[in-house]
């Protein structure tokens, strides 16, 4: 199948900001952290977060490959118990094999889409895939697929795609998002058929955000553009609405620290600051982090998914206020 993707981009080219360079410093919320779920609950290996409403959470998991909706239980998240959901749901490729090794969830109004690494213990397979969140089977297909494969970097098979977010092309289109196919200001006519916005792809190998228009009708896919984080690796990524910040997450080995991210006057992406971890919080495996879309009193929750369930507890909950820069 032919893939309407940019084989490669000079450093020229490059939509490039440097966190690294950027002043480390304190987390802009509470120091404060508490755990958000039961104990073994949820167990190990839980990656990526996203939430739909402020109680609905999203949640993968990638060995086994499970797709979770969380609901609010008093002050912590647990499965929904309707719908087929209380245990999670297993998660295949489109012919109902494999095991998609998911890293990264994102909900859209195009559907839910997650960002794998490999088919179960196999070789590297750096994907994108689409679900049906509506099916009451404790099994879901893939609707869609885009093999990013022959676009990224030869990359070993814990090294693939590791986050996913979604940016609306209202929002890019209102602040002069940069196509670097065209040179030019993005526009979504120019890209039939790919939904109602963007997808943002952090590659762990090399800490690089890829952004994609995905054919939501078929498998083939544009790459926009190419954002170097200025982490060496990336776990997750999240766009925040109201400040227009995209977040880069980085786990224990970069001591738990967060950078932002947001569109210049060239229409690129910059990095706006460069946050530690909170410290209240212990050096994590954190893969997933997720901002609430509510806000009370001037502050917003935000949940941590720490892939190593410390102390028996997979998620965790801090504040941002909700006009950080």
């Amino acid at each position: 199948m032919r893939r309407l993707a940019i084989a490669a981009l000079t450093a020229a080219t490059l939509c490039i900001s440097n966190p690294a360079m950027a002043a480390v410093i304190a987390w802009p919320g509470a120091s404060t952290v508490t755990v958000a779920d039961g104990t073994n609950v949820l167990g190990g290996n839980l990656s990526g977060l996203s939430f739909q409403t402020p109680s609905v959470l999203w949640a993968v998991k990638n060995g086994p490959s499970k797709l979770y909706r969380l609901t609010p239980n008093g002050s912590t998240w647990r499965p929904d118990s309707s719908n087929g959901w209380s245990r999670g749901k297993t998660l295949r490729y489109g012919d109902g094999t494999g095991e998609p090794d998911a890293e990264g969830v994102v909900v859209t109004p195009d559907g839910m889409f997650v960002a794998t690494e490999r088919d179960g213990g196999g070789d590297s397979k750096p994907a994108i895939l689409r679900y049906d969140v509506t099916s009451s089977a404790t099994s879901l297909n893939a609707t869609a697929e885009w093999d990013l494969t022959a676009d990224l970097p030869e990359v070993g098979a814990n090294d693939g795609l590791e986050a996913i977010s979604w940016i609306p092309d209202a929002f890019l289109t209102a602040n002069g998002f940069r196509d670097e196919n065209t040179g030019s200001a993005y526009d979504p006519a120019s890209y039939p058929g790919h939904g109602t916005g963007l997808y943002f792809a952090g590659l762990e190998a090399d800490g690089v955000i890829y952004v994609y228009a995905l054919n939501q009708s078929g498998d083939d896919f544009t790459r926009i553009a190419t954002i170097d984080s200025g982490f060496g690796t990336v776990m997750d990524l999240e766009f925040e609405p109201p400040t227009g910040r995209l977040w880069v997450v980085c786990d224990n080995t970069c001591s738990g620290r967060t950078t932002t991210l947001a569109l210049n006057a060239e229409g690129t992406f910059a990095a706006t600051a460069t946050y530690n971890r909170p410290s209240g919080m212990a050096n994590l495996n954190n893969e997933g982090f997720a901002i609430s879309p509510t806000c009370t009193s001037g502050r917003k929750p935000v949940t941590w998914a720490d892939d190593g369930n410390t102390a028996g507890h997979a998620l965790r909950t801090g504040t941002l206020p909700c006009t950080t820069s």
